[in-house]
């Protein structure tokens, strides 16, 4: 009995790496959230498969350990990696509460990376990954990381970005880098990562401050030695500017 924690990467499909491929392809079951379930049920249509709604996570987790205490080998998918805003912990957590089974977690390629391919090269340099949600991370915390982020000048590649019940929030993140950050700071946006209508664009962070967004957005905040090179987002690693 295995359980294994499986990142499709941001569209599945081209993104799954190797590796997730053959864990997919060698378990009997596998279970996730709805939205991802639909990313591979074709492909593997001859597959067992189970999947709950949004914010069913520890369900979802439980019952992918009470399968694999049956005696059999489940994968649990997630989009992007398995262990960034993923389940891979809580699979770990949760997996406490019965006999033990042996876990196995397969990397995948998250929308931090995905996306700063769509727009050139912004992550080249230290960055730094928040997610904008406040359901399960208190907004000052948030805040307080985000202003942190500003402060050490790290690019930030941000999640969550917004939804109907947070419509501000982008503004509001942009307001705290922005008492750092200059506004002319290179930023860009990544909408439908690795999915049909994907779409990146270069702007900067005054800008950024007014654009609409929502969850399929994955947003990219530039550090001080963020360019525009013919509209892609590059941050150099310094190669060229150290001299000989």
């Amino acid at each position: 009995m295995k359980l294994t924690v499986v990142g499709l990467g941001p569209g599945a499909s081209l993104d799954l790496t190797g590796h997730a491929r053959r864990a997919l392809e060698e378990c009997d079951m596998i279970v996730g959230y709805t939205a991802y379930i639909d990313l591979i049920k074709d492909e593997f249509s001859h597959k067992e498969m189970g999947s709950t709604g949004m914010r069913r996570e520890e369900a979802r987790c439980r019952w992918a350990v009470e399968e694999a205490l049956k005696g059999k080998s489940v994968a649990v998918v997630c989009s992007g990696d398995s262990g960034v805003y993923g389940m891979a912990a809580l699979v770990y957590e949760v997996a406490q509460d019965y006999d033990p089974i042996e876990i196995e977690v397969v990397a995948g390629i998250t929308a931090a990376c995905g996306g700063a391919a769509v727009l050139g090269a912004p992550l080249t340099h230290d960055f730094a990954v928040i997610s904008l949600s406040d359901l399960l991370t208190p907004w000052d915390l948030i805040e307080t990381r985000l202003d942190c982020a500003a402060r050490g000048d790290f690019s930030v590649a941000l999640y969550n970005p917004s939804s109907k019940s947070r419509p501000d929030y982008l503004k509001r993140a942009c307001d705290i880098l922005l008492r750092t950050k200059s506004g002319d700071t290179v930023c860009g946006i990544v909408r439908n990562i690795g999915r049909e209508g994907q779409e990146g664009t270069v702007m900067t962070l005054s800008e950024l401050r007014d654009t609409q967004v929502d969850m399929f957005t994955t947003v990219f905040i530039g550090n001080r030695s963020t360019v525009n090179l013919n509209g892609k987002m590059v941050t150099p690693r310094g190669y060229l500017q150290r001299g000989t």
